[in-house]
């Protein structure tokens, strides 16, 4: 098969930014007189859009809607004071999308953090990137797993979902490129295990980033 385009997932594949979401929230949680949580936990946290990293964040007997969307909001602004603190790009990602600039393809990053942040992020972290499109979560894009925005993607790259690699490292990542119809390739370096990209269709996995311009030559 002839890939002509790849998407990435940006928390847990390009970048981590897991100690930046992590302080963030744990701030928010001592703020209103919560438990706060390790930063293993946030791991399982991360995936479904920063609304539902603080409801699995908040305890049990204080998941009602109103509460969410306050502290949601208090998230959001503590997150864009802190998401540049530590977040940096995993190791050989630079290089990574360098390399892929001989390889003709063209690429984009599809990202369940709020559209302002993702483009904020790859902006600062990645400038030299040549990311054709850069898509957050926003009102008319449906959050992953839901396939839109991979599919809006395809379109507006004018390459059919069968010729594009989709890199992640969740299982919502994993049912968002079988959805599509894209190629799932699972990202180990990420948050989640090898057995939960497998269990959620990953057809390739990736140990560390280069090993995706082996994947591609072969």
């Amino acid at each position: 098969m002839k890939f002509r385009g790849i998407i990435f997932d940006l928390d847990g594949t390009l970048v981590n930014s897991l100690e930046d979401i992590a302080d963030s929230m744990n701030n928010v949680l001592q703020r209103y007189g919560f438990p706060a949580h390790d930063l293993q936990a946030y791991k399982h946290f991360i995936g479904n859009g920063v609304k539902n990293l603080v409801r699995e964040a908040l305890p049990e007997s204080s998941r009602k809607e109103e509460l969410i969307n306050r502290y949601y909001g208090s998230m959001i602004e503590e997150y864009r004071k802190n998401c540049l603190n530590k977040t940096r790009p995993y190791e050989s990602i630079v290089e990574l999308l360098d390399e892929l600039a001989s390889f003709n393809l063209k690429l984009a990053v599809f990202s369940n953090k709020d559209h302002e942040l993702t483009e904020r992020i790859v902006t600062a972290l990645l400038p030299k990137s040549n990311f054709e499109l850069v898509i957050g979560s926003r009102a008319e894009i449906p959050r992953k797993p839901n396939p839109f925005g991979a599919l809006l993607i395809s379109e507006r790259l004018g390459i059919i979902p069968e010729n594009l690699v989709y890199v992640g490292d969740t299982d919502v990542d994993m049912k968002t490129a079988n959805s599509a119809g894209t190629f799932a390739v699972g990202a180990l370096w990420g948050f989640r295990s090898k057995e939960e990209l497998i269990a959620n269709g990953a057809k390739y996995l990736l140990n560390y980033p280069m090993e995706l311009i082996q994947m591609l030559r072969t």
